[in-house]
């Protein structure tokens, strides 16, 4: 139990130390000078242990930088994401509140530090706060502050306003296939017909394709790790099961016929991970898996083929947008969203609410069959009871 001494300071008044162990045994002390001071810290630290809500007031003055460290270097991150949350962090957070200890961080400061990247795009914004909240959740979890300053209501967090979806029209998905040179024409019915993100269509393999239960497996992808080529699971970790169209399959049996699936091998995750071997549908000639970089190349150029202006709502995350048809024909937002991969329906709700068909002329349709049916409300006349 913490417990009030009462000692004499050296300006002659009295001191009042409270003493008490904290949850690990070790002896704690605490002065003031008033009394009753003393008397509230006792208890509130008695109460505090009771709750598991005991913060030790030295471990807050580690610094926000040094912390945040300790917590990149736990995380189970893909190599590129966490060379891209690093140099987030190193721009964007450490200027402002990498020198600060934990305690120090009110939810003042995030509000005055959250205002200094009104500069960067929305999404970057977004990105920076979330991985600061995360940091900070960590440092409360680790009982180095009692709370975090980012969960504050006084707090505004950045919103991440992504700007609306603009799905390419119908015609312009088979004239982009025919502007691409013949081995890449395969990507188009891929990434527009099973809604595969660019690193899944590179990673696509055939023994994930089903042409009998007509059904694609998407396990992997192929990304960067230190600029070097690797497998790795598709984002969120997410293995999914698409549907395969009749035409897409006929797509990918004949780009088959005509450039055999070859054998591929490369590390798993990391630059330096254990060796993965699958046979890639898509390949370059050097009968390699593509690189990204070198593609973007490839696409603009076919973009221009075709009078297209190249630009990121043109970029080839356009073909998986594509697959925002399926709402058109009727298909549920959850269903589109497993199909993408997404890990919640409702961020699928967001990015394509916009295009989803306008059902009130079927609403009121509806409506007007009830009442017009015969079997509408009878209106009571005035005398009525």
């Amino acid at each position: 139990m913490a417990t009030v001494v009462t000692r004499q300071g050296t300006d002659g008044k009295p001191r009042y130390d409270v003493r008490y162990r904290d949850p690990a045994g070790v002896q704690r002390k605490r002065s003031f000078r008033k009394k009753g001071e003393a008397t509230a810290y006792s208890a509130t630290v008695e109460a505090d242990k009771l709750r598991g809500a005991y913060v030790d007031r030295n471990a807050g003055r580690e610094l926000f930088q040094v912390h945040a460290e300790r917590w990149l270097s736990a995380q189970v991150f893909a190599p590129n994401t966490r060379a891209v949350v690093t140099s987030r962090l190193k721009n964007h957070a450490y200027p402002v509140l990498g020198a600060k200890p934990l305690a120090s961080i009110r939810p003042s400061t995030v509000q005055a530090w959250t205002r200094s990247l009104s500069a960067l795009a929305p999404s970057t914004q977004h990105a920076v706060y979330g991985h600061v909240q995360a940091i900070l959740t960590a440092a409360v979890d680790d009982q180095l502050i009692a709370r975090n300053p980012c969960k504050a209501p006084s707090v505004t967090r950045p919103r991440n306003r992504s700007p609306k979806i603009t799905v390419w029209p119908r015609e312009r998905v088979p004239a982009m296939a025919a502007s691409l040179p013949e081995r890449y024409q395969v990507v188009v019915p891929i990434g527009a017909g099973l809604g595969l993100r660019q690193g899944e269509m590179f990673g696509l393999a055939v023994e994930d394709v089903d042409f009998l239960r007509r059904e694609v497996t998407v396990r992997r992808q192929v990304s960067l790790a230190l600029s070097r080529q690797v497998f790795a699971p598709p984002k969120y970790a997410k293995t999914r099961m698409i549907p395969l169209a009749p035409s897409v399959a006929e797509a990918i049996a004949a780009h088959l016929a005509r450039y055999p699936a070859i054998e591929v091998t490369l590390p798993w995750v990391e630059h330096d991970g254990p060796p993965v071997t699958v046979r890639l549908i898509c390949h370059t000639r050097e009968r390699k898996a593509i690189n990204r970089n070198y593609f973007n190349t490839v696409w603009h150029t076919a973009l221009r083929g075709i009078d297209v202006e190249p630009g990121r709502q043109n970029g080839c995350h356009a073909l998986r947008h594509f697959a925002s048809v399926l709402l058109d024909a009727g298909e549920s937002i959850k269903v589109v969203s497993e199909h993408l991969g997404h890990t919640d329906p409702g961020f699928t709700l967001r990015t394509y609410t916009h295009l989803m068909p306008d059902t009130r002329v079927r609403s009121v349709r509806a409506i007007d069959g009830v009442f017009s049916s015969g079997c509408a409300m009878e209106v009571p006349s005035e005398g009525g009871a």
